[in-house]
């Protein structure tokens, strides 16, 4: 395993905008489906043709389009597989129109879409997580196994207590662990919190979940088929998400859901994997996405009102890198 690493935001200065990059922003900018496209982008990614399902549109007009996005830079595309991914620009702009976009990015995220496109939305995601539900259900038996093909636990645990302890939050309250998987970080979350819950949408792995909670006597831990939006807003003072972001259809959502999960001062700590083209994973582990941008993920919890951390980045013995990020509520927080 590598040296950590920590990431600190650093003040910058921008420079002089250019007169052509500004012109292909309002081209790009001044089209209503373009507007939509980006409002539909604003915490997921979606290739070609999940896009043409959800705008009802052919691939040659959505192509177009896309295009002149990319031309200006608010929409980048990442491969997986044999498919490409289009996702709204999350990184920093050496242009000068990062403050542009940034506005304009906040007022599209005004916009209400239409009854028909939040539907196609809904259906497009419904269609992902059956896929992921149907792999847990079929494969919890071995799961642990091929996960730890890609990051086990004890590869970061140390590094992930410290962590957690440096958060330095109250002892007497709700712990939350979206996704445990097999259970084995719920011990040290039962030692630290009065109450833990352990929240995930598939009865196989939750029976597993349950099953080691019981076997090691973690009283304080209640077991819990769902998901995060059906657990009190601001009820918990950390929410954890270990190697989960990758399977689900919409990891921007969940995150959104987790962030409102916390009460004031609370932290959201992520652990995941950054961006690998390890194929094999998706047929052996479920996995929907083969890792998560760190910049996603920043600008995720920016849109959930959450204030970045120090984040750590490991390299870990099997090429993989983890990133692990904590993401704390504001103590006077604004809703999303």
């Amino acid at each position: 395993m590598s040296p950590l690493t920590a990431r600190h935001p650093e003040p910058r200065s921008l420079p002089a905008a250019s007169p052509d990059a500004l012109a292909a922003f309002n081209k790009a900018a001044g089209d209503v489906l373009r507007l939509t496209l980006l409002r539909v982008l604003r915490r997921a990614s979606y290739s070609v043709m999940e896009l043409c399902q959800i705008l009802d549109m052919r691939q040659s007009a959505l192509s177009h389009h896309l295009k002149v996005l990319a031309q200006a830079d608010l929409v980048t595309s990442r491969r997986e597989g044999n498919t490409l991914f289009y996702r709204r620009s999350a990184g920093q702009r050496d242009d000068g129109l990062e403050p542009l976009q940034q506005q304009l990015f906040k007022t599209v995220d005004t916009l209400e879409l239409d009854e028909g496109c939040r539907q196609r939305v809904q259906l497009v995601q419904q269609e992902r997580s059956a896929s992921s539900r149907e792999f847990f259900r079929e494969n919890a038996h071995d799961f642990q196994q091929q996960q730890e093909r890609m990051a086990s636990l004890d590869q970061y645990l140390d590094t992930l207590i410290e962590t957690l302890d440096a958060l330095a939050l109250p002892d007497t309250t709700h712990a939350v662990e979206v996704g445990p998987g097999e259970g084995h970080f719920l011990p040290v979350l039962s030692q630290r919190f009065a109450r833990v819950t352990a929240i995930d949408n598939s009865p196989q792995m939750l029976a597993r979940t349950a099953s080691f909670s019981s076997a090691h006597s973690l009283g304080n831990v209640h077991c819990q088929l769902g998901e995060p939006d059906d657990l009190p807003a601001g009820s918990a003072s950390c929410v954890f998400i270990n190697m989960v972001l990758h399977h689900v259809a919409a990891p921007g959502d969940l995150l959104h859901d987790c962030a409102a999960l916390l009460a004031p001062g609370g932290c959201l700590l992520v652990t995941e994997l950054c961006p690998h083209e390890q194929e094999w994973a998706r047929e052996a582990c479920g996995d929907t996405w083969l890792g998560i941008e760190p910049d996603d993920l920043q600008s995720w919890a920016s849109d959930a009102g959450l204030i970045e951390g120090q984040s750590i980045y490991l390299a870990l013995r099997n090429g993989f890198r983890l990133q692990i990020r904590p993401f704390h509520q504001p103590n006077n927080p604004v809703h999303h």
